[in-house]
């Protein structure tokens, strides 16, 4: 891929709110009129055939609470919550266990939060040993988790090799220190290096780095740095994300206010130097929205074999895998049917303790929705849609199905963001940072601009 070069005016164009489609329909439709008897009718469905699965457990805890976090986390320094939270994925995985086809392998495991790191590594031998009980790992598993560098030791990364894991990702943010500071996380550059330099002395084969644009005392010139450092340690990926500030969400972002936020032009600016930057001399390819991957990382290379996906893990190279999700305000998915646990602790605990799967929110999929989720996951996937593919596997002629929704892509062929080839359309380079707005087109679960729920798109 070619160094790609940011048109700043088509990025104030666009950047509107919208789904990041990590499911179609977004999470937002989800309703908590469902009930488990509906659900487990369509579970059971589901376990007829062995399908592969992946499997994610939440983690919520952290010592202290980062000012910019959206994340759904438990803020506590008493460790012992952790070792008691166990025993509740325990008994939650014991129950769901029941339920599924005993010849299914698990393809994926993540380990998400909240900090997985919080707990003990003997508490994550614990965790291993139950997963290891109830499920069969596949001899080539995807098993990643995210660590915190602060309160990282190298047992905790022997305890994740122990269980499987073979990726890591990690939150950096910013190394400029007025940054950190800002934020309420101090991270200097030698405590993430040497999260680094164990994960790659134990045998992590994949390494992801998580940035963020937008915080307070950033400028193109310091994070032009940030990027310089990053690109010394030399990580298999990046997630490079536009910082969200929703305080009527998340409160504690109101302590962000004080501070130096930059300006929407500055923000810009530096997304307009990650990407440039990141993508000069083919040092990784835009995958699309946040990530950028290797060229030879199994990302890029699933993306030009276009066996790439997108699920509530974001992308992955897991194809016809199904989500259980494990832990409170745990996302599942299945074909037919997405399920969310209780968002808060003490209700995920109280609905375990009565002997209940844990469910808070439901979403079934009509025939249409599973259409439209088609059509977004290729989309964004493969930035190409082959009409004459998409007709003979969604049983559907694509083009009369779909021809308002094409019509809509007119500005963005316009824009030289879309073009289109004889056997369909394809998403340019250019077009890559826009990739959500394009799949927009294809959504007709959205509302007015003024009241959609959602982050921008940019």
């Amino acid at each position: 891929m070619k160094t790609l070069n940011v048109d700043l005016e088509l990025v104030k164009k666009y950047n509107v709110a919208g789904p990041r489609y990590t499911s179609y329909p977004p999470a937002t439709k989800f309703t908590d009129a469902a009930t488990w008897e509906q659900l487990s009718a369509k579970l059971d469905d589901n376990n007829r055939a062995a399908r592969d699965l992946s499997i994610y457990f939440h983690i919520p805890f952290c010592e202290t609470l980062c000012w910019f976090c959206g994340c759904t986390t438990v803020i506590t320094l008493n460790h012992d919550k952790g070792k008691d939270y166990i025993d509740y994925l325990g008994r939650e995985v014991a129950k769901m266990a029941t339920q599924l086809n005993p010849a299914r392998k698990i393809v994926q495991l993540h380990f998400g939060g909240g900090s997985p790191t919080f707990l003990r590594p003997d508490e994550i031998r614990r965790l291993g040993d139950i997963i290891h009980k109830h499920f069969k790992f596949s001899p080539d598993i995807e098993a990643s988790v995210e660590v915190d560098p602060r309160r990282l030791t190298r047992d905790h990364m022997v305890a994740l090799r122990e269980v499987g894991f073979n990726r890591a990702s990690m939150g950096v943010q910013d190394f400029n220190p007025k940054v950190q500071e800002s934020i309420h996380r101090i991270q200097p550059r030698a405590m993430t290096q040497q999260a680094i330099d164990w994960m790659r002395e134990l045998g992590y084969g994949s390494i992801n780095l998580d940035l963020i644009y937008g915080l307070p005392h950033q400028t193109p010139a310091t994070f032009n740095e940030t990027l310089d450092t990053v690109l010394e340690m030399k990580p298999d990926r990046l997630a490079v994300f536009s910082y969200a500030h929703v305080p009527w969400i998340k409160p504690s972002q109101k302590i962000l206010e004080q501070q130096v936020l930059p300006t929407p032009e500055s923000k810009l600016q530096v997304l307009k130097l990650v990407i440039e930057r990141l993508t000069a001399d083919n040092q990784y390819v835009y995958i699309g929205m946040d990530h950028f991957a290797r060229p030879n990382d199994e990302l890029a290379v699933a993306q030009r074999n276009k066996r790439l996906q997108r699920n509530f893990q974001g992308y992955s190279t897991c194809a016809g895998s199904d989500i259980y999700a494990f832990g409170m305000s745990g996302v599942s998915q299945v074909p037919d049917a997405y399920w969310q646990n209780e968002k808060e602790l003490p209700k995920y605990q109280e609905a375990v303790d009565a002997g209940r799967v844990p469910l808070h929110k439901a979403y079934f999929l009509t025939d249409e929705d599973k259409i439209r989720r088609e059509t977004i996951m290729r989309t964004m996937c493969d930035l190409s849609i082959d009409f004459a593919a998409m007709s003979q596997k969604l049983g559907i002629n694509f083009e009369e199905h779909f021809a308002s929704e094409l019509a809509l892509l007119a500005p963005f062929e316009a824009d030289g963001l879309v073009k289109r080839i004889p056997t369909g359309l394809e998403v340019t380079d250019t077009g890559r940072l826009f990739i959500r707005n394009i799949a927009m087109c294809f959504d007709n679960t959205l509302g007015p601009a003024n009241e959609r729920r959602h982050s921008r798109t940019i």
